[in-house]
């Protein structure tokens, strides 16, 4: 038995993929600690895990002032890390030392940027986990950049000559950014490093997990080398695992539904979403299903018979039941409505979302609107066009059934092990 600590950051979609691998080396006897935001504590001791506390918290997600203001269109990821997260760089070195006391094994997720110096202040094996495409920053599979979604777009057909050259000028200029980083790093006693800009590279030189179906990104020559893409880790759980009652009569009492959420991270800046939702559905004449968020239920107007709406419901038991899922193409929610084979309209509002929604839109199972584009007669529209072609249901039954091949836990794990046999502890 081997003692691992994972260190993650963010909304449920940032959590729940490391939630499934820790779930899934518990099961196979490793002693697991999830060391994350202090606000997560009663949900991952309620699974028999062992939890750390590590700053900054990530209460601010329901906060709306504050959602709004870190989930601007261009400026959100700057936003993020200067604010928040590089302010509390050395807040969660602390925390992140006390979790991993004793630890064989550290796997850390991108923004926990004190992991990798913890590890190798102390010498503990680390990996690094990317749960976003986005995240690789690829010359040759460009991202759609938050700060610049058309321009991105329109310049991806210039490849990795353009590309990989931009991209590492980039993180060049931004390396002021990291300055804290840098600092604490040579307070510690750390060496310097040579990498082009540690808040996006820094990559475990060990192993690398891509935490994401290959479908959205496979693996490219710019990636490390020691990349293991092992599609999406799945855990769909936020303290009930099955439909309540009502929701479950209403998916039976008709047709399937239309299904709209904004997921847990931009629920609290919705806007006009669900008032826009509203109008489309009925303009449609469709039965439409509203996921809110905690807390967020009375914001919606009261709904007629062949509408509900409710704060929380299991995806992966939702989505396949939907006619369609419009949502905001978080990375989490994206997975999930890949997994249900029906197609999606995505919302972007901010962060990787614009990446992820393009992705899909490749795959031919999904139609996208900007967030300020999107009105009850744009969305109407959109959504005619993804019910009225079946191309768009058969390929979204394909993809499907090729993602559901696809064992994220288990593959994850099994790199996990490998790597710990190969260093000579238990696994």
């Amino acid at each position: 038995m081997s003692r691992i600590v994972i260190t993650t950051w963010g909304s449920l979609g940032d959590l729940h993929p490391y939630v499934a691998i820790a779930l899934g080396l518990h099961d196979r006897g490793h002693e697991v600690t999830v060391a994350t935001c202090p606000s997560y504590r009663q949900k991952i001791e309620s699974m028999g895990l062992n939890f750390r506390p590590v700053r900054p918290d990530c209460d601010w997600l329901q906060d709306a002032e504050k959602v709004r203001w870190f989930s601007h269109p261009r400026f959100g990821l700057l936003r993020v890390g200067q604010k928040i997260l590089m302010p509390n760089l050395r807040d969660a070195f602390e925390d992140t030392l006390n979790a991993a006391k004793e630890a064989d094994l550290l796997v850390t997720m991108m923004a926990c940027y004190a992991t990798r110096l913890v590890a190798e202040k102390e010498r503990i094996p680390w990996v690094s986990a990317v749960h976003i495409p986005l995240g690789f920053f690829s010359g040759h599979d460009p991202p759609i950049l938050e700060f610049s979604p058309f321009l991105s777009r329109q310049l991806r057909y210039l490849g990795p000559v353009f590309w990989r050259p931009f991209l590492e000028l980039g993180k060049r200029v931004s390396r002021p950014l990291a300055e804290e980083w840098y600092r604490l790093r040579a307070e510690i006693g750390l060496p310097r490093t040579t990498e082009g800009n540690p808040l996006a590279d820094s990559h475990s030189p060990t192993l690398v997990l891509a935490l994401f179906s290959p479908l959205l990104a496979s693996k490219q020559p710019d990636w490390p080398s020691q990349t293991v893409v092992t599609g999406q880790p799945l855990y769909d759980n936020d303290g009930e695992s099955e439909l309540e009652p009502s929701l479950s009569q209403f998916l039976n009492n008709g047709p399937p539904p239309i299904v709209f959420t904004l997921g847990s991270a931009v629920c609290a800046n919705a806007g006009a979403f669900y008032e826009h939702s509203i109008t489309c559905a009925r303009s449609l004449q469709q039965r439409a299903v509203f996921v809110v968020g905690k807390g967020q239920l009375q914001r919606i107007p009261p709904l007629p018979a062949d509408m509900s709406g409710v704060e929380y419901a299991p995806f992966s038991e939702l989505f396949p039941r939907a006619a369609a899922i419009v949502h905001h193409g978080g990375i989490g929610t994206t997975g999930l409505a890949m997994r249900s084979g029906r197609p999606m309209l995505v919302v972007p509002f901010a962060w990787d979302q614009p990446d992820n929604a393009e992705r899909v839109k490749r795959l031919g199972i999904a139609r996208s609107i900007p967030k300020h584009h999107y009105t009850a007669r744009t969305a109407a529209r959109e959504l005619a066009k993804l019910l009225d072609d079946q191309a768009y249901a058969e390929r979204a039954s394909i993809v499907a059934e090729r993602v559901g091949q696809e064992h994220g836990v288990s593959a994850a794990c099994d790199a996990l092990e490998d790597l710990l046999a190969r260093r000579g502890k238990t696994a």
